[in-house]
């Protein structure tokens, strides 16, 4: 049966005596602690003569009752008299929280710790691709030493197992422009443009955009949560220990396959997309399934063909390069694979955003 901690308030000839018998430990001391707390007579001293053993917990609770009541500590024995001793020492003035400044300069601050920290990772970033084309150069020189195993089922990860998400995802795009295109048109009588507006907006943007943002949340996060769980782990360091470059088997393989599966998989969803918006069209708009086909050939410039081919393999560079390089910073504990795939999902998709809007003010300059 468990002992609790006891009092026994006494008559002294200095006045009241605060008798404590029993175990002052953290499985007895919490009867003891309510009984003090509702105290409310003044305490001339606190007789420790009768108690057993005692840890932290313990003293520091008859610390405070001797501080609040200034109130002497007597019979204490040698251990008690240590661990009051320590108590009292690590005794604070400070608050508690630190003073809270005015708002403009807690948001001044806060802003500037962002941009500093964006400014780190930023130099960080640009080393791991420094790093990543020492690698590929490596390669090059050795080409014994790149796994195609590993190309390869990376590329099937990337792109063979996404065909099915991505192309139903560019079939309804298609469909809701094709829709709420000719919708807007119609007030100006001029539904046949449907076909430019569909053609054009799916090959130059939205087509390699989308399977950017999908790519990026399917294929960046496995990225990130696979190197990061191997960087957990220590499997990692292992391979480092045998002599054998995880630049070159686990990242170079993942950035190759982003790279090169982009440009399919964005053409891919482009033509899903067309296909998509000559479907809604020939239901809804009276306009022959072939005859949509056959217009997109007349009224697409084949440059807006090759402004989406190109921005593809960039945005695929993003994406892997964002996830690897946050899979590869994980270390503690398992809330960091977490935490590190979250920002890699949002890190690729506002880069690739950011560099699509440069992309468009850069073609467009050269009348692409």
């Amino acid at each position: 049966m468990r002992e609790w901690a006891d009092l026994d308030v006494q008559d002294g000839a200095d006045g009241t005596i605060v008798a404590l018998s029993g175990p002052l430990v953290i499985a007895s001391i919490d009867r003891l602690d309510r009984k003090l707390r509702a105290l409310d007579q003044p305490v001339a001293a606190i007789d420790l003569s009768n108690t057993q053993d005692i840890d932290t917990v313990g003293a520091w609770t008859v610390w405070r009752f001797a501080r609040d009541h200034d109130a002497r500590i007597t019979g204490a024995s040698e251990q008690a008299s240590k661990l009051l001793e320590v108590v009292r020492g690590a005794q604070s003035d400070a608050a508690v929280a630190p003073p809270r400044g005015p708002t403009w300069i807690r948001v001044l601050g806060d802003i500037g710790i962002t941009v500093t920290n964006l400014g780190h990772g930023v130099g960080r970033i640009v080393a791991f691709l420094g790093a990543a084309v020492v690698s590929f150069g490596a390669v090059l020189l050795h080409p014994r030493r790149f796994r195609i195993r590993a190309l390869v089922r990376q590329m099937e990860l990337v792109g063979v197992n996404s065909l099915f998400i991505i192309g139903l995802m560019s079939f309804l795009v298609g469909v809701v422009i094709a829709q709420q295109g000719a919708v807007q048109l119609a007030q100006f009588g001029a539904e046949t443009l449907t076909i430019n507006l569909v053609g054009r907006i799916t090959l130059r943007e939205l087509g390699v955009l989308m399977t950017s943002i999908m790519v990026a949340g399917r294929s960046g996060s496995a990225f990130a949560a696979q190197l990061g769980t191997m960087k957990l782990t220590e499997e990692i360091d292992a391979m480092r220990t045998i002599g054998v470059s995880p630049m070159e088997a686990l990242v170079l393989p993942r950035i190759l396959a982003a790279v090169l599966m982009m440009p399919l998989l964005g053409f891919y969803a482009s033509v899903v997309a067309i296909i998509g918006g000559a479907t809604i069209s020939h239901l809804t708009l009276g306009i022959p399934f072939m005859t949509f086909l056959a217009r997109i050939q007349e009224v697409v410039p084949i440059y807006d063909l090759y402004v989406g081919l190109i921005k593809a393999p960039v945005f695929g560079l993003i994406v892997a390069l964002t996830g690897c390089y946050q899979g590869m910073q994980v270390e503690g504990n398992a809330e960091e694979v977490g935490l590190r795939t979250t920002q890699a999902v949002v890190q690729a998709i506002f880069m690739v955003i950011v560099l699509d809007a440069f992309f468009a003010v850069f073609f467009t300059e050269l009348g692409w």
